[in-house]
Formats: C-alpha cells, structure tokens, sequence
C-alpha cells in the first residue's frame, strides 16, 4: 500500500485527495475542495490578478499542512485551464514550488494539456461504472475548459478540450443579474460553436452513457434530487434524467444570485457562475439526446482528482 498526495487547480478551485493506493484501487484518507477562482479575468487580460494567486496560495498552505500531517511522501499537484493561459502563469508555479517544496522537496505544480486532463478525468471517472455501459462519454466541466471523452474500460478512444467553463462563459457573456435573454442566448451561440469543433473529433454518436464530473455536474444534480444540503454519498453515481435536468438548468437561469446562494446545496464559491455551466450542460444534453439517443445523466463525484492519484501509483 502506498499514500499518495493529488492536488487539482483549476480555474475556479483547488481540491485535494490523500488516498491509500493498493492494487490500482484507491482509499480515502482525506479529500476537500476550496473555490480560490484562480482564473478570474484571465480570460479577458490574459495574466492572474495577484489577489487570485494570493487565495490560491492560503488554500495551498493548509493543502500542504495535511500531506505533512498524512506523512505523504509523494505528491502530484496538476493545473488545468487557466494556467495554460495565463502570461504570469511562472509565479504560480514558483508559489507551488516554495509551498508543496517544503513539504515534499521538488515537487512544484505541472500544467497539462488538454487531452492529457481528459484522460485523467476518464480514468477517474469511469473506475466505479459497469462495463455494460460502455462506450461512455466523459464531460468534465471545469470554470475555464471542457473536456469530452469517449472510451471504454480498456481507455480514451477519442477527446477535444473545448475553451468553454463555467468562469469564462460567465465572465465573457453573463454580465446582468439574472442574465438577460440576449446574454443567454450570446452564450448558447458560443458553446455551440465550441461543441461543433468537438463533436468533429469526438465521436459522440457511439456512447451509450454520458458521464459528468466536477463541481456544476454534481450540483445540478443535488438541486434534481431535492437535496437540502450537499451530499456527495448522495450524489455520487446518481442518476438524472433530461427533463428533470433540463428543468434545474432553466431554473437556475432565470434566478438572481440572492435566490442561487439560498439553496441548500450551492456552494458560495459556485453561485455566480453555475448559470454558465447550466448552458453548457443543457447544450451538450440537447446534443447528446439528439446524436446518441442518450436520456440521463451518470454524475461522479471521482474525477479528475482520482486520475492524479492514480496515475502516481
């Protein structure tokens, strides 16, 4: 057995898992995800803003803290989306290096590609499913990208990481509180534009199941479920269908950020841009029921982070 350390910064949060590896199966020892919103603005300016580091950096420290406290011995720290885009993305990693070195010596943040992300997403995401529902396709829907996968057990057949997230939809298009019907509609025009260079690489048509990961994935599917609070027992591998997800999307959509904060399993960190992620969603179901005769959604609460893990042992 062998503890190993995985940490996730995305656009909008960091996360990490301290797990027990045996065998190529993983046991949590500790698993916990703060919204620091590192890309905030990236999109538009093209840099981090020193205050998005400096939250990164706090959440880091306490990171740190634990896999000292666990007696991790190695560790994997990966950054997706905004860090491939910024121009100062070097003083984030010279942050990382400083915070994760003095716990684990060398080990500093890595940025990886897009279809290196959809295959750590994959691996994560499919560990638990039955076979018989191969093909499947992945979605990770992060604040700065999204990553769509299709395969089997045996691995990723065929990705695209498309420049749409629920930060970057949000900040480029919905602006008004709630967002105005030309806003949404700006932003549809948007991901379908995205998802047609997806759906060009991605054969979407032979999938059998459509799998969701990350934070809007699983809170749509808590709010489907009518769960007062954040569950992810709960949530985990729950399944939802299109109408009723559908339903939650155009809901949250015509709601104003006061009335998005006062539901039981929205997290403060994801209220102001899971408007932008319901798009997403709703455009891929559309897509999805239409190319592949798909009906629900599988929602996983392993992901990406458990693909880090993995890929360590």
């Amino acid at each position: 057995m062998r503890r190993v350390g995985a940490v996730d910064c995305g656009t909008n949060s960091i996360r990490l898992l301290i797990a027990d590896v045996a065998d190529g199966r993983l046991t949590d020892v500790h698993r916990e995800m703060r919204i620091v919103r590192l890309g905030e603005g990236v999109d538009a300016t093209g840099s981090f803003a020193a205050p998005a580091i400096e939250r990164t950096r706090a959440a880091l420290v306490e990171y740190a803290a634990l896999l000292a406290e666990h007696d991790v011995a190695t560790v994997r720290m990966v950054a997706t989306s905004a860090t491939r885009d910024a121009a100062n993305r070097e003083e984030f990693f010279a942050m990382t290096a400083e915070v994760l070195g003095a716990v684990v010596p060398g080990a500093v943040a890595e940025v990886i590609t897009g279809t290196e992300e959809a295959a750590l997403s994959f691996r994560g995401a499919v560990g638990e499913l039955d076979s018989a529902g191969a093909p499947f396709v992945v979605v990770d829907l992060g604040g700065g990208s999204t990553e769509v996968v299709v395969g089997t057990a045996a691995g990723v057949e065929a990705s695209y990481s498309a420049n749409i997230g629920c930060v970057r939809l949000t900040e480029r298009c919905l602006t008004t509180d709630p967002p105005t019907a030309t806003e949404i509609a700006d932003a549809r025009a948007v991901v379908r534009d995205a998802l047609d260079a997806v759906f060009e690489v991605v054969p979407v048509e032979r999938a059998k199941t459509w799998v969701g990961v990350a934070g809007t994935m699983t809170t749509l599917a808590a709010l489907a479920m009518n769960l007062p609070a954040y569950d992810s027992e709960a949530i985990h591998l729950s399944r939802v269908g299109f109408e009723d997800l559908l339903t939650v999307c155009e809901g949250l959509l015509g709601m104003t950020r006061r009335q998005r904060a006062a539901l039981g399993p929205m997290h403060e960190g994801r209220v102001d841009v899971i408007g932008g992620g319901a798009i997403v969603v709703e455009e891929l179901a559309r897509a999805l029921g239409g190319r592949a005769g798909i009906d629900e959604l599988v929602v996983s609460e392993h992901d990406i982070l458990d693909g880090i893990a993995l890929s360590i042992a």
